[in-house]
């Protein structure tokens, strides 16, 4: 028996953490505003598409999911700045180029508020 649960405790500590319920859905809801939003996203100086953007950010959220714990990480950690090089992301819609972590965080509040009331 104590084999058993030294092996169980041994399997829990080495699976990958995943994102609750309520982070996945604020998370997916981000990836649809990206796809929806029409705007120009800015990755390593190269342009992409709403679509594209948002590709790769389900890329990123599908394999770095497990060192997120809430929607609000997974804009800090994971989509606001390339993992390779560090250089921030950018989104630009309606001619105004700003922060893409700050632009989604706005997305996550606004949706957040929407829930709620």
């Amino acid at each position: 028996m104590p084999r058993l649960m030294t092996a169980a405790l041994a399997l829990l500590l080495v699976l990958p953490v995943s994102a609750d319920e309520t982070t996945d859905r604020e998370v997916q809801h981000l990836l649809e505003f990206v796809e929806a939003s029409g705007c120009i996203f800015m990755r390593n100086g190269s342009e992409h598409d709403a679509a594209d953007a948002a590709d790769h950010l389900r890329l990123k959220y599908n394999r770095g999911g497990r060192y997120v714990n809430n929607a609000d990480q997974f804009i800090e950690r994971l989509a606001t700045e390339s993992s390779w090089t560090g250089k921030p992301y950018t989104v630009t819609c309606d001619g105004q180029t700003r922060p893409s972590g700050d632009w989604l965080q706005e997305a996550l509040e606004a949706y957040r508020a929407d829930r709620e009331g």
